[in-house]
Formats: C-alpha cells, sequence, structure tokens
C-alpha cells in the first residue's frame, strides 16, 4: 500500500501515512490524462471575438457607384467585405461554443491516473496542524521555503473552505490553494508539488471510495 511522508509546519519529516491503491497506485493512461486536459483548458475559453455583419456596420447606403458606363463591376452597398471599412465575411460571431464533456468515470479515472503519476514522481506530500501557523503570508513563505528549496506551482489542497489560510497566502504567486474534492487533472499535471492536509486527504478519498 503506498504511503505519503507527512510534515510538521517546522518542514520535518514526523510520520508516514497509507494512501489508496484506487487513487495513488492507479494505472497511468496518459491518453486519456491528454483528453481531460484538452477538454479542462476547452471549457475555460471563452468567446468574445466578434466581427460585424453587413447589417451592423454604420456607412451611407448610398449606391458605391453608378450600375452602368464606368467599367467596374457593379456594386451595391459599400458595407460589402471587399470595401475597407466594410463587413468581415464569415468571423466570428462571439456565440462560439468551446465546450467539450467526458464522462464521470473518465475525469476519475484520469484524475486518479495524475494522481499516481505525482505519486511516482515524489511530488506529493502531506502538511500537518497548518491551523497553528501564524496566519502571516511571510510565515507560510518561510514554511513552503524549507518544504521546496525553489517554490514555484504548488497546490495546497484543503478539506474545507479556511479563509485564514486562503487570506495568508493570497500573496504567493506561486501557489494556488483548493478543495480537495475539487481536484481535476490539470491541477494535479500543473503542479510542481501537491501538498496536502490530512484531512482533506481523508476528504478526498471519502469523496472517490464510497
Amino acid at each position: 500500500m503506498p504511503s505519503l511522508n507527512v510534515y510538521n509546519t517546522k518542514a520535518k519529516k514526523i510520520s508516514t501515512t497509507k494512501v489508496s491503491n484506487q487513487i495513488f497506485a492507479a494505472k497511468i493512461n496518459p491518453s486519456l490524462m491528454t483528453q481531460a486536459v484538452r477538454v479542462y483548458l476547452s471549457n475555460q475559453r471563452q468567446s468574445p471575438a466578434k466581427t460585424k455583419s453587413r447589417g451592423e456596420i454604420v456607412v451611407s447606403k448610398k449606391k458605391i457607384w453608378r450600375q452602368k458606363g464606368t467599367g467596374r463591376a457593379r456594386h451595391g452597398s459599400r458595407n460589402a467585405p471587399i470595401f475597407v471599412g466594410g463587413a468581415k465575411a464569415h468571423g466570428p460571431t462571439g456565440e462560439q461554443n468551446y465546450k467539450l464533456k467526458l464522462t464521470r468515470k473518465m475525469k476519475q479515472l484520469s484524475l486518479f491516473s495524475a494522481l499516481t503519476q505525482q505519486f511516482n514522481d515524489k511530488n506529493t506530500l502531506v502538511l500537518t496542524d497548518l491551523d497553528k501557523l501564524k496566519p502571516q503570508t511571510k510565515v507560510f513563505h518561510q514554511l513552503f521555503q524549507k518544504l521546496v528549496n525553489q517554490p514555484q506551482k504548488l497546490v495546497l489542497l484543503l478539506a474545507q473552505p479556511n479563509q485564514t489560510i486562503q487570506r495568508a497566502t493570497n500573496n504567493l504567486p506561486y501557489l494556488t490553494t483548493a478543495l480537495a474534492v475539487n481536484l481535476n487533472t490539470y491541477q494535479v499535471l500543473n503542479a510542481h508539488k501537491l501538498i496536502f492536509t490530512k484531512e482533506s486527504l481523508k476528504a478526498l478519498e471519502k469523496h472517490y471510495l464510497k
């Protein structure tokens, strides 16, 4: 059964804790993880880009030049796409839909695969007694510096929302806090280190191992 190292608030290893085989020793499926990341990023995408159609262009409705005798092709309105200042043909409408879906089972398996990958790479650990720390950014920064020599892209996973910890870590550019039960494949793979609390580890296992 796999186990994770448990550290105290002085960044000292104090014990280990057993974790679920199903979550941290799953079969690694690279193609499923790739698909899950693509779906997640696509669902974050918005569609603000929009071009004007001919009906939205504000120009004179006068015929651009007379029908015959000019030697040029006949044209009506000057808001046609071929003219400068005219409409855009087949441009974005602002209503593009980039939403993709994964089944719940696929999401779960891709998450377990990502967690197993990070576990195998020794990028997962457990912190205890965070509530006892003085709620100051400097104090938390010093802790993470001791845990990780050059902290970057750390994800701190909590069992439930904690405003005290959130306020103390908001100004740490390398740290993101999240609820363990809301963890997704992209967050796991994008992190250099996953930091669980004991409570969040239990919450994660309880959520998926019902």
